[in-house]
């Protein structure tokens, strides 16, 4: 399948300012994002940002990059804008790989892209959870799907409740284990579009839900597009939002472990 990546990166950062600028072995993180993106047999990989230094940083490592407006409320809006600058057909594929993923795995971004079709506007991924404290976590998002593999809802919440499994247990949540079989799926924060919805997206109202959960892929479902999603066995490596993480991810690059 064809596809196009387009990566949103704003310079303001309250917890790591400056982010997409980061040193990362001797690049800036956004182009580390954008390395990895192109591994993932994209035509072509664009970052969509609001700053000069970005823009500049891109195309001093040979990356695509395009300015945007300022004041868009979500990458998803950005990335938008760039998609109708570059004048994509109505049923090109578009992802949206956020710019603070560095150790983003190629095949995800493939495998969620492929999912896009005629019948499917939007698709995104989960994994399966395997504990407790993440089960228990609002700031891991869960998804519940239908038997075709399409989101039924997105939530902060438990969500299915095992009714009985945790009324047999009820120090579950603090023994780190789940009842047995029961496995909820955390949401993972990559998007893939047809270019259609993804231009009539920004012109979809906010929904209470969204308000309430601050989900924006809430939006999609309450104004009753379909999004299908990805199931990968295995968490993928955690983004860049802290200090610790960038040390993490520097540390990674250091060790060899990484191939760009």
């Amino acid at each position: 399948m064809t596809f196009t990546v387009i990566i949103p990166a704003r310079l303001a950062s309250t917890r790591l300012p400056d982010k997409p600028l980061a040193d990362i072995a001797g690049k800036p993180m956004v182009v580390r994002v954008a390395e990895r993106a192109a591994l993932s047999g994209a035509s072509r990989v664009v970052v969509a940002t609001d700053h000069a230094d970005i823009l500049a940083a891109c195309e001093a490592h040979g990356v695509q990059a395009r300015m945007t407006r300022a004041d868009h409320p979500s990458g998803t809006d950005r990335i938008a804008e760039v998609a109708a600058a570059m004048q994509l057909a109505p049923d090109a594929v578009v992802v949206n790989v956020q710019g603070d993923e560095p150790l983003i795995d190629p095949g995800l971004i493939a495998a969620t892209a492929a999912l896009i079709g005629a019948d499917v506007p939007m698709a995104t991924a989960a994994h399966p959870i395997g504990s407790a404290e993440d089960a228990f976590n609002p700031n891991v998002v869960k998804v519940v799907l239908d038997k075709a593999g399409r989101a039924l809802y997105f939530s902060r919440a438990t969500i299915p409740w095992h009714r009985d499994g945790f009324a047999r247990d009820a120090s579950v949540r603090d023994a780190g284990a789940l009842p047995d079989g029961y496995r909820p799926l955390r949401h993972i924060g990559l998007y893939a579009f047809s270019n259609a919805f993804l231009q009539a997206y920004p012109g979809l109202a906010q929904s209470p839900l969204e308000r309430i959960e601050a989900l924006e892929q809430l939006r999609v479902l309450w104004h009753g597009y379909p999004i299908a999603v990805h199931l990968t066995p295995d968490a993928p490596a955690s983004g860049v939002d802290t200090p610790e993480d960038l040390a993490r991810v520097r540390l990674h690059f250091a060790q060899g472990n990484a191939k760009n």
